[in-house]
């Protein structure tokens, strides 16, 4: 099985920082596609910021294209996610996710394997 295991949540003021860190462990390897998805309060769950290990791609979505990177550290199979300008609509549960491609593709809805989540806070 694959374990994904969150850190970094936290409260902040708006334009504030945060750095998130997923750590997964088990039966995982460089062909899966990782990311971070996020569910505020009365939203559906969005991915946010998704990296194919496999193909060297990333996605971002379009709310946070210039304020959230990742990066990934393979010798310690974790990814992080650099999130910078915080707004108060980023305000939600975080949660790292993983799934094996399928024809080469990973849609955002076959992610099958979930950490636990972290909250991230934002305010005005």
């Amino acid at each position: 099985h694959v374990q994904l295991v969150e850190s970094g949540g936290g409260s902040v003021q708006a334009g504030g920082s945060l750095r998130l860190s997923c750590v997964a462990s088990g039966d995982i390897d460089s062909s899966y596609c990782m990311g971070w998805f996020r569910q505020a309060p009365g939203k559906e769950r969005e991915g946010v910021a998704i990296i194919y290990t496999g193909g060297g791609r990333t996605y971002y979505a379009d709310s946070v294209k210039g304020r959230f990177t990742l990066s990934q550290d393979n010798a310690k199979n974790t990814l992080s996610l650099q999130m910078n300008s915080l707004k108060p609509e980023d305000t939600a549960v975080y949660c790292c996710a993983a799934v094996r491609p399928r024809g080469g593709r990973c849609p955002q809805e076959d992610y099958n394997y979930w950490g636990q989540g972290t909250q991230v806070t934002v305010s005005s």
